[in-house]
């Protein structure tokens, strides 16, 4: 017999640490090579951590709602022989494998904390994790100075509040750059929810992890963003002919079926390179112009909630890449096989309303992000459509743009010549152009 260490794989390189939501297996049961053993989640993408060997789960080193480190052993798996990674064990431990030990075993033997939801303050569940394992009580954690934007308590916070602790004489590090104080006291101040009544026949649901997520997001962006929108009404005639002349040409070679959207995608990423002013985002009294253009397509999930994978470069990728990246994508969203990467690094953001029959909408942005487009349904609409020989009424598929955007930095001309320059580019589709 031989043991097998399970580790937390890498996630991608912007992933470092996720946490477990659910153990698939207990102790003493039999796992197939490839099986899943365990869900994980990190911020904003939920995933399984399958076996590489088969054998029999013998151990367990973390519980649920325990941070793990990229790299750290979760599980023992004994097996019945093979090459399998050696079990580290008593004094032959390196240090920070006992180091995790000693926070697993402090953890476990300390009284439960809450789960910090009665605090006015916005915490992120990275924060929150590791102020649970570590034992730091809701007062404690209202306390520590955040450096993050709003003063929000960061993973550095927490850590080196966790560090020090005991040492009254110790405080948060301070940020270089610091916000005046004229304008610190202008911030929103976070309001208590006003108190809910219940009646008999009512059902009190708690929200899943994701949905308390994307609360905590939304509720963050309204606070931190000034949004302003812009609506244009767009005729895309050309674009629905061409689709429904090309699109069983299009599945039938490129095996991808061709929907709206990647054509949607393109005219974004062009109208991006002619306006890179809405390629950027803001750190603090900092602005970041981003050199890729990264498009997030907001994806609805079955359960309800929303996702946001990126196609990375996508002023690159013809219509064919695009076509393909949007189903890979979309489609990987709906199966819940998305990957952390996949949802890293966005610059901009494109969200159809118009799949559930909304004309249009004024969409939240995705912070750090600067804008965010909304594409309505299309319509037949009676248009006038001028001629050489005069004016006449004709029937046109039209949609509107919704173009939301961070006032802080993008003033109304930027951001309305943005949207209209998208326009522009949808309406001067070739309907003859080669597939």
């Amino acid at each position: 017999m031989a043991r097998f260490e399970l580790k937390l794989p890498k996630m991608g390189e912007s992933v470092a640490e996720a946490t477990i939501t659910n153990w698939l297996k207990e102790v003493g049961d039999a796992i197939e090579a490839d099986e899943a053993v365990l869900e994980i989640a990190t911020d904003k993408v939920d995933s399984e951590v399958p076996s590489e060997v088969s054998g029999i789960l013998v151990e367990k080193l973390f519980g649920k709602d325990d941070l793990v480190q990229v790299g750290q052993t979760i599980a023992i798996i004994e097996t019945e022989g093979g090459d399998v990674t050696p079990v580290v064990s008593g004094a032959e431990a390196p240090a920070e494998v006992a180091a995790v030990e000693k926070t697993v075993d402090a953890a476990k033997e300390s009284v439960a904390t809450s789960d910090y939801s009665e605090s006015d303050k916005f915490f992120s569940p990275l924060v929150k994790n590791i102020a649970k394992e570590e034992g730091v009580s809701l007062g404690e954690l209202e306390l520590i100075t955040g450096t993050g934007k709003d003063g929000r308590v960061t993973k550095s916070d927490i850590l080196e509040y966790v560090k020090n602790k005991g040492n009254q004489s110790v405080v948060a590090p301070v940020k270089a750059v610091e916000t005046p104080v004229a304008v610190q006291s202008s911030a929103p101040v976070a309001q208590k929810a006003a108190p809910v009544s219940l009646s008999g026949g009512d059902e009190i649901v708690e929200m899943d992890r994701m949905r308390k997520l994307i609360a905590g997001y939304m509720v963050a962006s309204v606070q931190t963003s000034a949004h302003v929108q812009s609506f244009i009404e767009v005729d895309v005639t050309n674009i629905v002919k061409w689709r429904e002349k090309n699109k069983l040409a299009f599945e039938k070679r490129e095996g991808e079926k061709l929907t709206y959207t990647p054509i949607f995608m393109e005219a974004v990423a062009k109208a991006i390179k002619d306006y890179p002013g809405m390629n950027i985002s803001v750190d603090g009294d900092f602005i970041i112009k981003k050199k890729n253009i990264n498009l997030g397509m907001a994806a609805s999930l079955p359960n309800g909630n929303l996702i946001v994978p990126v196609i990375k470069n996508a002023d690159q990728l013809n219509l064919v890449g695009m076509a393909k990246a949007v189903n890979d994508l979309g489609g990987r969203a709906k199966a819940g096989k998305l990957k952390p990467d996949d949802t890293q690094g966005g610059t901009y953001t494109v969200t159809n309303v118009g799949t559930f029959g909304s004309v249009f909408g004024t969409p939240i942005l995705n912070q750090p992000q600067v804008g965010i487009l909304a594409l309505g349904a299309i319509r037949k609409m009676p248009a006038v459509i001028e001629t050489p020989e005069g004016d006449f009424i004709g029937i046109r598929q039209k949609m509107f743009l919704s173009h939301s955007y961070d006032h802080r930095v993008v003033d109304g001309a930027l951001g309305g010549s943005f949207v209209k320059r998208v326009a522009e580019y949808l309406e001067a589709f070739d309907v003859n152009r080669d597939v």
